[in-house]
């Protein structure tokens, strides 16, 4: 499995070991993690970091909170987050993996309990909670951080070594892309509920969602290379009839959507996020005066790495899952890429060294705001919006 190649020399930076998921030191220090929601939030390995316990779990179903218990052989759960807040004292930090419309509201319980907490994807659904998101953090001084999957998949991580060792030039144009069909919407897929409807037949927050309402998987593929901020917008969306389309709780009349964005650079940036196609994954392509990268589409997958006055050659992407990026009991495949045991690592290893996480709380604005502003463009047939900003004070 690779990435596609540039010359020697750039392809040993790529190589090298990308900052921000760097093994803890050695410590004794324990962090005691709550975890909440038993879908996504089962799928991580927090019980495999040596400097971390599941200390409880929650969910509002059943078979959920027994999924959590299975997962993380913990035996202590409880059946809310109002619960655990309340009774679980002994808590360090939560990992909040709700529904989307629900994480900044469960985060803002966290962290008024004196609670670090890393979330599911995306930070925030609106301008409003990403100003409260921001202030709550800076308020509290806790760590923040969101699990954003695609920057710490494989090609990812090669891509930002090779950005911070010039490899690219000037990366001046990116294309980043997160195709998830809809699927079967019939309450019953496989004898399984499916994600678009809770137990009792109601349907989820999934049910119509804005596409740029969920950026992240794109623009983390941007904003967790090169560190750019999206300036201004300007989308367009596509829809057809249907009850998914008309009878939706946001008044989204697109199932997929595609954006056009400057950074604060002058460069560009094409996001797709697509509801409806027949196409799955995520994938992005990085161009610069000097190389370029591609990825082809699928999850950790091979890519081409070019330079100008070289061809295109497949090349491997460096082993990083069995590197002294994770802590050993961690090499273990997971999840989007392999990325859920480097976000799992990297909040802890941020806790136990005291310093804040790789995608803090300015980063994960900095992948989800965009989009906010995006969909708002789509609504407007195309309408160019300033983005604004939620960096750390200067």
């Amino acid at each position: 499995m690779g990435v596609t190649a540039l010359a020697p020399a750039a392809l040993a930076a790529g190589a090298a070991m990308s900052p921000g998921a760097a093994a803890s030191a050695d410590s004794s220090k324990k962090v005691r993690i709550g975890v909440v929601g038993g879908g996504f939030g089962a799928s991580f390995q927090w019980h495999l970091h040596p400097n971390c316990e599941v200390a409880s779990v929650t969910d509002l179903r059943a078979d959920r909170r027994k999924r959590l218990r299975d997962s993380y052989r913990c035996d202590t759960f409880f059946d809310s987050l109002d619960q655990m807040l309340e009774r679980a004292c002994d808590l360090d930090a939560v990992a909040v993996f709700t529904g989307a419309t629900d994480h900044y509201r469960h985060v803002e319980m966290c962290m008024n309990h004196g609670l670090h907490v890393i979330s599911a994807v995306p930070a925030c659904f609106s301008l409003e909670e990403a100003e409260k998101l921001k202030a709550l953090k800076e308020r509290t001084g806790l760590r923040y951080m969101m699990a954003e999957t695609s920057y710490y998949r494989q090609a990812t991580i090669y891509a930002r070594n090779l950005f911070r060792t010039g490899g690219f030039g000037e990366l001046f144009y990116s294309e980043v892309e997160y195709y998830h069909d809809r699927g079967d919407l019939q309450k019953l897929v496989d004898n399984k509920t499916s994600r678009f409807y809770a137990p009792d037949g109601s349907r989820t927050w999934r049910w119509g969602l804005p596409p740029l309402h969920y950026p992240t998987h794109s623009l983390g593929f941007t904003v967790g290379v090169t560190g750019e901020r999206m300036r201004s917008v300007s989308a367009l969306g596509w829809g057809s009839s249907h009850p998914w389309i008309d009878e939706n709780q946001y008044s989204n009349p697109h199932w997929n959507q595609s954006a056009l964005m400057q950074t604060d650079k002058g460069h560009m940036v094409r996001c797709n996020v697509f509801w409806l196609t027949a196409e799955e994954g995520e994938r992005a392509q990085w161009f610069g005066d000097k190389g370029s990268l591609y990825m082809r589409k699928g999850g950790l997958h091979p890519a081409k790495q070019r330079e100008r006055t070289h061809e295109a050659e497949e090349l491997r992407i460096p082993d990083y899952l069995n590197s002294d990026m994770l802590p050993e009991p961690m090499r273990v495949s997971s999840g989007h890429g392999g990325s859920h045991t480097f976000l799992s690592a990297e909040f802890i290893n941020a806790l136990v060294e005291d310093r804040e996480p790789a995608i803090d709380v300015y980063e994960s604005l900095a992948m989800t705001v965009p989009g906010i502003v995006g969909h708002q463009s789509a609504l407007k047939d195309g309408e160019q919006m300033k983005v604004p900003q939620f960096d750390k004070p200067a």
